[in-house]
């Protein structure tokens, strides 16, 4: 199958962090453990091995059959679920929210990411089992942010209520979401899966994590994902020492903000992703999830009458531990605590509050897993890339701005040169000479040549920028044809992966699609992939 490959930093949609992560930049080294290439996962699963607590593996197995119960399970993730039990298995994680319908591609790029790394470490390591994992961020609180997908340039919404962890909401309302998607589906098979898919998702089921559970399990589950829910009580039974340290010890500020510190004292003016609260922990009952706090040996839960003493509050997490949800600082600490994981893969905002994280990590003696950039990728079909051919437009150009775009394709088929460079330069050796001029006879003259010298440069490229700008007129229907495609392939000038939801895809190539992400995509292969379709 056609496909190309695009370096991360040539896509102009990466952080300065993630590049030079990427380039492994010695100024980030001491923010991760271990960089994430196929040789370097051998001391990573010693370390693990050597660290984790093996006593977990038994109740992380019994909580994922509670969770799993009602569910067909694939024959391969039930292997893998019973392979947890051993030691010598090892799992490598990425987490999402619980977006409608799997909200925008990437969703798709993070798990099959996860599935093949795990593939390749088997055939690497092939005495070890691995186990790829998708953590439902049930937990979460950002209803604006998943509530809706979009669809063939439309918005496709769940208007509700909301408050609380997003996972415990029920599906009131989903059945007009659901009339208004099919009413856009046309009668064929494909679109009848995706109907019969909506359907028994959110419209069969009770909660959004077991809607979410449901669709993920169906789409995935013949390559063996298994699906975590951290909302469990008998997984925060094992985290709950390090809820009871958060609340009196109140460690991960501390660290955090040195480690903040630490990355704002670089060169590179890196930008912070998350700043850590006194305490990273929320409380979530009955529809309500809000932090909690500490003021002068008081607890309390905000905008709520709930109070406790020191004391009250440790007998409450022995007894509630379920109660108490980790923030985005605390959420990375327990996920590696309850899982023997080698590697979460995420994209390049989770990466970069991650890499916010290790002192953390290291105060509690917990091993930093290794940080893996999701893969990313341009579907394109052939006739659209026809279509680029005959403009004489490379995919990479689709990358840039807009009116830059604009600006490349009208200089390179113009049948006259609108670049002055040549006549910049030009001037610029004369002025040149008028500066030694003036150093010889009287240097005051200096200043009325450098004004000069302005005034002349800025003639130039006004001319420059009104030829281009006669030329964009006179080439307007080409430039419509690229600018046409670049919004096809780019909506609303962002990503395709950010934007755009599978279902447009598999109404096209049904599972065929999800079949050619996983025969493609290459979780070690650091680049951007155009993939033909």
């Amino acid at each position: 199958m056609p496909t190309d490959c695009i370096p991360f930093k040539d896509t102009n949609y990466f952080s300065s962090l993630i590049i030079d992560y990427l380039d492994e930049k010695d100024g980030l080294k001491p923010f991760y453990n271990r960089f994430p290439k196929l040789e370097n996962f051998e001391k990573q699963i010693e370390e693990k091995q050597r660290s984790f607590n093996n006593d977990y593996r038994a109740d992380l197995v019994r909580a994922l059959m509670i969770q799993y119960e009602g569910l067909s399970i694939s024959s391969m993730t039930l292997t893998n679920i019973d392979l947890l039990k051993h030691n010598s298995t090892f799992t490598v994680t990425t987490g999402h929210q619980l977006n409608l319908f799997t909200g925008p591609l990437y969703f798709f790029y993070k798990i099959i990411s996860t599935i093949n790394l795990c593939r390749t470490l088997k055939e690497t390591y092939p005495h070890y089992n691995f186990v790829p994992v998708y953590w439902m961020a049930t937990e979460d609180h950002d209803f604006e942010e998943i509530n809706f997908f979009n669809f063939k340039g439309k918005k496709v919404q769940w208007n509700r209520a909301a408050s609380g962890a997003v996972g415990e909401f029920n599906l009131e309302g989903l059945d007009q979401v659901y009339d208004v998607f099919a009413a856009q589906l046309d009668s064929s098979e494909t679109a009848k899966s995706l109907k019969k898919l909506f359907h028994q998702a959110y419209l069969e089921h009770t909660t959004l994590t077991e809607a979410t559970r449901f669709l993920v399990n169906k789409l995935f589950s013949i390559y063996g994902l298994v699906i975590l829910d951290g909302n469990d009580a008998l997984l925060k039974k094992l985290y709950t020492p390090y809820i009871e340290e958060e609340l009196i010890q109140q460690t991960s500020f501390k660290v955090v903000s040195k480690t903040n510190e630490d990355i704002n004292a670089l060169p590179s003016n890196y930008k912070i992703q998350v700043n850590p609260r006194a305490i990273n922990l929320f409380y979530i009952n009955h529809n309500l999830r809000e932090r909690i706090l500490e003021t002068d040996g008081v607890y309390g839960v905000l905008d709520t009458d709930i109070r406790w003493t020191k004391e009250e509050l440790l007998a409450e997490v022995k007894k509630h531990p379920k109660r108490f949800s980790p923030n985005v600082i605390s959420r990375p600490l327990y996920q590696e605590i309850i899982l023997p994981n080698l590697c979460y893969i995420g994209g390049g905002g989770e990466l970069a509050y991650w890499l916010q994280l290790k002192s953390n990590f290291e105060s509690h003696n917990v091993t930093f897993p290794m940080l893996l950039l999701r893969n990313s990728v341009l579907l394109i079909t052939e006739k659209q890339k026809e279509k680029l051919a005959k403009m004489n437009v490379s995919v990479g150009d689709l990358f840039l701005n807009q009116d830059d775009l604009m600006t490349k394709v009208t200089k390179s088929i113009s049948d006259i040169n609108i670049d002055f460079s040549p006549q910049k330069d030009q001037l610029q050796k004369q002025f040149d000479d008028l500066y030694l001029l003036a150093e010889q006879t009287d240097k005051s003259f200096k200043g009325a040549v450098a004004a000069q010298e302005v005034k002349q440069i800025k003639g130039l490229e006004n001319l420059e920028h009104r030829l281009l700008k006669a030329q964009k007129r006179k080439l307007d229907d080409i430039l419509d044809r690229v600018r046409l495609l670049q919004d096809e392939l780019f909506p609303g000038q962002s990503l395709q992966e950010r934007n755009m939801n599978i279902s447009e895809f598999y109404l096209e190539y049904g599972e065929e699609i999800i079949q050619k992400l996983v025969q493609n995509l290459d979780p070690l292969h650091s680049e951007f992939l155009i993939l033909e379709l």
